[in-house]
């Protein structure tokens, strides 16, 4: 199962995958971080799907996902999801990021993707602590993949040397 997780240190906007995933805002309308490079490189395609979802459904709820296109960007789709705030760990913080992944992993499971590129959702501008963060992505993905065999590859895509050691640790700990 192992050799279906794996983690690497680049830019996510920069990956060929069937989907990559954004770590959004409720808005879904862009913003600093990985959601801001993901609208920059997409191009408008994605803000106007972003844009339509929200008009039909309203803001898109911590720990809930949707899909859009890819836009201009290399991988097919992209899968955005809306992690939690760290708040100090009082408020289901960790339900909520464990929802985040498993979501995304639900929907590209139903749109047959087969590739999926995570990036560390919540440990931006949205402080949840990188230890943790990780544990949980990590654990959530191999449970999914426990009983799923769609999805082929699970990539996790850390923009800092900090997030890289820390994947890379609980993906090769067992």
């Amino acid at each position: 199962m192992e050799s279906r997780i794996d983690v690497i240190r680049a830019d996510i906007t920069k990956i060929k995958a069937d989907a990559i995933v954004n770590a959004a805002n409720s808005a879904l309308m862009g913003g600093g971080g990985v959601d801001g490079a993901i609208h920059a490189a997409g191009g408008r395609k994605i803000l106007e799907e972003c844009m339509a979802y929200v008009a039909a459904n309203g803001r898109l709820p911590v720990g809930e996902a949707m899909i859009t296109s890819g836009g201009m960007l290399p991988a097919k789709y992209v899968i955005h999801t809306v992690g939690p705030v760290w708040s100090g760990g009082n408020n289901k913080e960790d339900d909520l990021l464990k929802n985040a992944y498993l979501n995304s992993l639900k929907i590209a499971s139903a749109k047959g993707i087969r590739s999926i590129v995570f990036p560390n959702i919540s440990t931006g501008i949205f402080h949840f602590p990188k230890d943790r963060a990780a544990a949980i992505a990590v654990d959530t993905t191999k449970e999914f993949l426990k009983t799923n065999s769609s999805i082929e590859r699970i990539l996790f895509v850390c923009y800092d040397e900090e997030n890289y050691q820390l994947y890379q640790s609980k993906i090769t700990t067992e």
